[in-house]
């Protein structure tokens, strides 16, 4: 039974292909046209596309080229090929600027790049590009319906390059590195201040400069505990209503406590 089930469908996809190659070698532009309007509506988008393409030069400056045009874009979108996609969406706007569908195809450019936005560990710039062309959408067409939608995919690529900082702020703490971590996670409160976890992101750089201090060479200890404590103060001025406050006091405390370990051996030393 699958056996003649394949079969029917090879023998199916045989007729489909030598149908459309059929529509291919006509020299009638009309009936072109049409089948490849055919496809689009029966989804048959990769036949649809190849028509489109061959009439794209040939209808260009008639009365049918417009919708011809924001079809063929279309296409490209279904058959995920990103960059053909966005390329025919931005070229639909400069051609037809004055078009109804103009906004349409706005909106759509910059929700390709959208589409390509990888995972938060990978590299972010269609990411931070979704944003720049969403916040520009916005800006031109401060009416259009489609503006809420845009600020949540806004909202999402924020988190998405959240997500990415935070991962190469932890890398560098796992990895020992602690200046370079507390540097991290200071570049990461400043570039999201809105964040849930600003508290949390502050706390990380005291832990990193405090774990910085504890392993450095003596005659630089004493500065950067003293580094600590301010970012200690620091962080009781932005989140006094943290939950987070003992274990900032605690490090507050211990910093302290080795700073004046460190002036009483100094001391010692002196007399």
């Amino acid at each position: 039974m699958r056996s003649v089930l394949i079969i029917a469908i090879i023998a199916l996809s045989v007729v489909s292909c030598s149908k459309f190659s059929k529509v291919q070698k006509s020299t009638d532009y009309d009936y072109k046209l049409r089948m490849a309007e055919k496809y689009y509506v029966a989804k048959k988008y990769n036949y649809a596309s190849q028509l489109y393409e061959e009439l794209f030069p040939i209808m260009k400056g008639q009365p049918q080229f417009e919708d011809l045009f924001y079809k063929y874009a279309y296409c490209s979108y279904y058959l995920h090929d990103w960059l053909q996609a966005e390329n025919l969406f931005k070229q639909f706007v400069e051609v037809f600027p004055n078009s109804a569908k103009a906004e349409e195809m706005e909106y759509m450019r910059a929700y390709v790049y959208y589409k390509q936005s990888p995972k938060a560990e990978l590299d972010q710039t269609n990411t931070e590009k979704t944003i720049g062309l969403m916040q520009t959408f916005i800006n031109t067409h401060p009416n259009s319906p489609k503006n809420k939608e845009a600020s949540e995919i806004m909202d999402k690529c924020r988190i998405k390059l959240e997500e990415k900082e935070v991962g190469s702020a932890l890398l560098y703490y796992n990895m020992g590195h602690y200046r370079a971590a507390a540097i991290a996670y200071t570049s990461l409160m400043n570039d999201f201040p809105d964040s849930q976890k600003g508290d949390e992101y502050k706390m990380q750089v005291i832990k990193s400069y405090y774990l910085f201090a504890m392993n450095s060479v003596e005659e630089k200890k004493l500065a950067r505990f003293d580094q600590v404590v301010t970012e200690c103060h620091d962080f009781m001025d932005r989140f006094p209503e943290s939950s987070l406050k003992k274990d900032v006091e605690n490090y507050e405390t211990l910093s302290k406590n080795n700073i004046k370990a460190i002036n009483n051996e100094q001391i010692t030393k002196t007399n």
